[in-house]
């Protein structure tokens, strides 16, 4: 392994199987990472990611300390921690802020991914857009370890060659067959699963069609396929430099574009490295591609049409009697969600959840439980941001838990509340074959807003093989009597993850 500046040794090298189970891909922290209502907005006003950064910067500070409190273990691309001023702040500030991010990274709460990096600190390569303070800060932090810290990184392999194979093979091809893939989807429905209106179907057909000519023309040329390219294409202003985040409102469907696109780049890391997607607010579901994953190695997965029709019946929960939880979350500073960590709460949380994720079908026996530490964990958080005189607030908890079940591209959501249940599914048209989804778990607020302390995790993927086993589950879903079914297009939500290409490595 290369000497980079004779800290190798703080390296802990580590392949995708190592991980933590619970570990989880942030795909906020994306570098291109917008919600789709910021997204309009920015469209509409011809404003960059510069000019929204502040507004950006408070989103992406409240997915990346939800994801620290509500998984064990966050891979980050690694040039995010220092393009990303979400992250970096506290590395640049230096101080306490500085040590709790130290202590994040060594304690393997924060896990950086590296595509063709041999070492975290390593010198990006001098293509790549670099924030200079955050590479410094980062370098810095890595220079000033004691010989007794020790950072895991995940690529991969940790073998040049195969590094490269499984790279191109993992993230690179799947991204562009997943891009050449759309015009096979049922067209009208992902019109309507991204927002656009029933007039503009036909247009919107077309556009995709153009889409993935492009993308098949690159390919037969022996042209990579990467997000970059195809941004420039239909997304960004002509000439302008992608990372800047220019949005051309004159290119059709360009905000429908960049949220597939995103979403289609996102879950290429989690895939490969084995592990569930942390979801932001106000992104793209994975639903809306209609895929069916391979998963026939998956003991986890849920393939009996009963069990999967148990999750969705009515949960119990305990009484609250604070009716307060925390109202933004990024009001905390790092090292409160270090201490937070430490805390004997978080660990019951944690180990709750664990309990639940290693056996998602005793579901009804975790689910209470975990809610539970999770209302607990809540007002350790705002008993510890008071403590501190944190700018966190603390909204009146009305608490709600929300099974949210995927196949294909319908989606039933079970909504258990104070002295309330209800059940909704939206149904789409059903293709032949196998039908693949997921498995969901919220735990929120019914007055929720973006900043707010929540959880939603994917605890189980879903396969039934036939049109028979989606008909018996539809059937017992149909008969609970809080049912509710529509034709409608399913809402927009949330999908996985990222990766930044560097190197010999194409960037995306």
């Amino acid at each position: 392994m290369t000497d980079i500046h004779g800290i190798d040794e703080l390296m802990i090298p580590v392949r995708p199987d190592q991980l933590d189970p619970g570990a989880v891909i942030a795909q906020s922290l994306d570098n291109q990472w917008v919600s789709a209502q910021l997204t309009e907005e920015m469209i509409r006003a011809g404003k960059s990611l510069r000019q929204v950064a502040d507004q950006r910067n408070t989103q992406v500070r409240a997915e990346y300390f939800r994801g620290l409190i509500n998984a064990e273990q966050v891979v980050v691309n690694r040039a995010f921690f220092y393009n990303n001023r979400a992250i970096s702040q506290d590395l640049i500030e230096g101080g306490e802020a500085r040590e709790a991010h130290r202590k994040l990274l060594t304690s393997g709460a924060l896990v950086p991914y590296l595509i063709a990096e041999r070492h975290p600190a390593e010198q990006p390569a001098s293509y790549l857009h670099v924030d200079a303070a955050g590479y410094a800060a980062w370098r810095d932090t890595f220079e000033q370890m004691s010989a007794t810290d020790r950072v895991r990184c995940v690529r991969m392999s940790w073998d040049d060659q195969e590094n490269r194979d499984r790279t191109r093979a993992r993230l690179f091809r799947p991204f562009a067959a997943k891009v050449q893939g759309l015009t096979a989807l049922d067209l009208d429905l992902l019109a309507g699963q991204v927002g656009v209106p029933a007039e503009e179907y036909g247009a919107f057909r077309r556009r995709l069609g153009e889409l993935v000519s492009f993308s098949n023309d690159l390919n037969v040329r022996g042209e990579s396929v990467v997000r970059n390219v195809l941004y420039e294409e239909f997304v960004t202003v002509p000439g302008s430099n992608v990372a800047d985040g220019e949005y051309d409102g004159s290119k059709p469907f360009a905000a429908q574009i960049k949220q597939l696109l995103d979403l289609l780049y996102s879950v290429n890391l989690a895939d490969a490295l084995g592990r569930y997607p942390l979801t932001p607010q106000g992104s793209l579901r994975r639903l809306v591609l209609q895929e069916v994953r391979d998963v026939r190695d998956d003991p986890e997965v849920v393939r009996d049409p009963e069990a999967l029709f148990l999750f969705l019946q009515k949960q119990a929960f305990g009484v609250v009697q604070d009716h307060l939880t925390p109202s933004n979350v990024d009001g905390l500073t790092l090292g409160d969600v270090w201490s937070l960590r430490q805390s004997g709460d978080w660990n019951a949380y944690i180990r709750a959840f664990g309990a639940l994720s290693a056996d998602p079908l005793a579901f009804h026996e975790h689910v209470g439980r975990v809610f539970d530490r999770y209302v607990q964990l809540n007002r350790t958080i705002v008993k510890l941001a008071a403590a501190r005189r944190q700018r966190v607030g603390s909204s009146r908890w009305s608490p709600v838990i929300e099974v949210v079940v995927t196949l294909g591209g319908s989606v039933f959501t079970a909504i258990t509340a104070d002295q309330t249940w209800e059940v909704l599914g939206s149904i789409a048209p059903l293709a032949a074959g196998p039908v693949g989804g997921s498995v969901q778990l919220v735990l929120r607020n019914r007055r929720e807003g973006m900043r707010e302390q929540r959880f939603a995790r994917e605890i189980a993927r879903v396969r039934l093989e036939s049109e028979h086993e989606w008909a018996q589950f539809h059937d017992l879903v149909s008969r609970l009597s809080a049912y509710r079914e529509s034709a409608a297009a399913p809402p927009q939500a949330t999908a996985s993850t990222t990766t930044q290409d560097n190197d010999d490595l194409y960037e995306w």
